[in-house]
């Protein structure tokens, strides 16, 4: 399958300017344009913020440097690699744009040429760069989020269920007796339970915005962003038979004669004082009245 081609954003009021870059970069790759600050703000809020901005400074209204500071601000656009193509060559201006996070200056006139190997070479740093902090996020031995990856993944939905005012489920997953089972089948055998617990959980989670994560030891957790506690408790039930039903024997479990799962389920819509840390603490209450029920099922917490 082709992969989809990286999205360039053009920001600069000259038509002409935009013109002969447009053109030349539209061979390899699609192409948006802003022709002032505001524009350009505007195409950065979207949920897939373009690969890479050719930003002019000289914009009427707010200047490129503005745009630049607000979008190194921002979470969701800071990691978007700036390069300014401007007619500003003075050393001052170059140091100003670099030190407000630019990965590169180009004065005007600018070499189509050169203008192209510099895009084509910040693109790749920042694949490369992405895939490191990928790997950087990525459990080694299950394959799914770290503690790392899953911390950053609940603080970008629950600022994303308070800003869009939706309920953000959560599902934590304990494996049943997973000491005996170590303990009896050995570590490397646990090794393997984690990583096809951890298959099946992904298989098992259908919606693309739901979200996977070993919370630590034999402990995953789910997050369901626009989920509702009873919707979530029904999502709960679809992993802990998924699991169920790969039948990894565990003879020492009391819960059941294989591998089993006990899940806590939770949902809050954040208010303006909740901290996620409330929504993981209900999670955690509802597995362990999952555990004392006899395991091997889920709990749900009460929804406010």
């Amino acid at each position: 399958m082709d992969q989809p081609r990286q999205r360039i954003l053009i920001v600069d009021d000259m038509p002409t300017n935009i013109r002969i870059l447009g053109e030349a970069l539209r061979l390899e790759y699609a192409v948006s344009v802003a022709t002032n600050g505001e524009q350009a703000l505007a195409a950065l809020a979207g949920d897939t913020p373009p690969d890479l901005v050719l930003l002019d400074v000289m914009m009427p209204g707010m200047d490129g440097f503005e745009v630049c500071r607000r979008l190194k601000d921002d979470p969701a656009t800071r990691d978007v690699p700036v390069i300014f193509v401007t007619s500003l060559d003075e050393p001052v201006d170059e140091e100003r744009g670099l030190s407000l996070g630019a990965v590169d200056y180009i004065a005007k006139p600018f070499s189509v040429p050169v203008v192209l190997v510099r895009v084509r070479n910040h693109l790749e740093l920042s694949r490369k760069s992405r895939m490191l902090e990928r790997l950087a996020l990525l459990d080694g031995l299950t394959e799914v989020a770290n503690r790392r990856g899953l911390d950053e993944a609940l603080d970008r939905e629950w600022r994303r269920a308070s800003r869009e005012k939706s309920s953000l489920g959560v599902i934590m997953c304990d494996i049943d007796h997973f000491k005996a089972y170590n303990d009896n089948y050995g570590h490397g055998a646990g090794d393997g339970c984690l990583r096809q617990v951890a298959q099946a959980l992904s298989q098992a989670l259908s919606r693309p915005g739901d979200f996977l994560g070993r919370y630590g030891g034999e402990e995953f957790l789910a997050l369901l962003p626009g989920t509702g506690v009873e919707a979530a408790k029904e999502v709960a039930e679809k992993l802990r038979r998924a699991v169920f039903e790969q039948n990894l024997p565990h003879a020492h479990s009391s819960a059941a004669d294989r591998v089993t799962l006990s899940l806590g389920v939770a949902a809050l819509a954040p208010g303006q004082d909740d901290e996620p840390e409330r929504l993981l603490e209900a999670a955690d209450q509802a597995l362990y009245r999952a555990k004392q029920a006899g395991r091997n099922r889920v709990a749900g917490a009460q929804e406010d």
